[in-house]
């Protein structure tokens, strides 16, 4: 019995707390504990960041400044601002910022309805949530990559994925406007939409309308929002359609609908042409 007992394997829990005593024995025989020292050191490295950070914005704030501060006077870092915003444009597509390409190609695999939820929380949160529970599930003491190959293809993988899926999203066109306009001629087609409804469809493509409506397949269903495929035969009017794209809460009370009058009258009555003369597939 007593030999049978002298070679009964340790308990896991035995092992971490043999080793964690001779970690603390190795700290003190030949190194330095986290706390204070590296904690140190991370903060004083993070105050030197912040540091750059705000000197960098100081000096682009008072380098550039003009008399107006209208953006004429190049700066060391560049203009305090350049030309104004316009709320009304439909030639722009927003883009993020380049640490979120990847996030942002995503998109672009991830587009129908059903799936939008997956590739834009689904998918990340997994990925996060995982690396959160390293330290928990993966408990062993070896830290040479050769002897974890699951870790360490795994971590290669996340990487290539993170870096083609970035480049991809830089290189891309002008996603989702260009995607939409090619299929403003299959519009004109199938709905027979005359001539002067046309440069409205071509400015439905343009300006958004498709992230939450869709037309002909084309687009998103979101916060409700109808398909607009033949909303002309409700004959709601071209002065309505006007004020509804103006002042939606307005003609719709408690529409989320946001507004859109900064378009302008000339490219909201366009705009309300398209509408009125869509009445479904001909």
């Amino acid at each position: 019995m007593a030999a049978h007992a002298g070679s009964e394997k340790p308990r896991p829990i035995d092992e971490r707390r043999a080793g964690f005593a001779r970690y603390k024995q190795d700290v003190k025989e030949r190194g330095k504990p986290f706390y204070p020292y590296a904690m140190f050191h991370d903060t004083v490295m993070s105050l030197v960041v912040v540091s750059v950070i705000v000197a960098l914005a100081c000096i682009w704030k008072w380098t550039s400044w003009a008399p107006h501060h209208d953006g004429t006077h190049q700066g060391l870092l560049g203009p305090e601002y350049t030309a104004r915003a316009d709320p009304g444009t439909d030639n722009f597509v927003p883009r993020p910022d380049w640490y979120f390409y990847f996030l942002f190609y995503l998109l672009r695999i991830f587009k129908w309805p059903e799936s939008v939820f997956l590739g834009t929380v689904g998918v990340p949160t997994i990925a996060l949530l995982l690396l959160i529970g390293v330290p928990f599930y993966d408990l062993r003491r070896e830290r040479r990559l050769l002897r974890r190959p699951l870790a360490a293809v795994g971590a290669v993988l996340v990487v290539l994925s993170m870096a083609v899926l970035t480049w991809k999203g830089a290189t891309a066109s002008e996603a989702l406007a260009s995607e939409v306009i090619a299929d403003v001629p299959h519009w004109i087609s199938q709905e027979k939409l005359p001539p002067q409804a046309q440069p409205g469809a071509k400015l439905f493509a343009v300006a958004g309308c498709t992230a939450c409506h869709t037309y002909l397949g084309t687009g998103s269903s979101n916060l409700g929002a109808p398909d607009l495929t033949a909303i002309g035969t409700r004959n709601l009017g071209i002065q309505f359609q006007i004020n509804h794209l103006k002042c939606p809460s307005c003609v719709n009370p408690g529409s989320p609908m946001p507004k859109f009058a900064s378009l302008g009258d000339k490219r909201l009555k366009q705009l309300a042409t398209f509408l009125e003369a869509s009445k479904g597939k001909q």
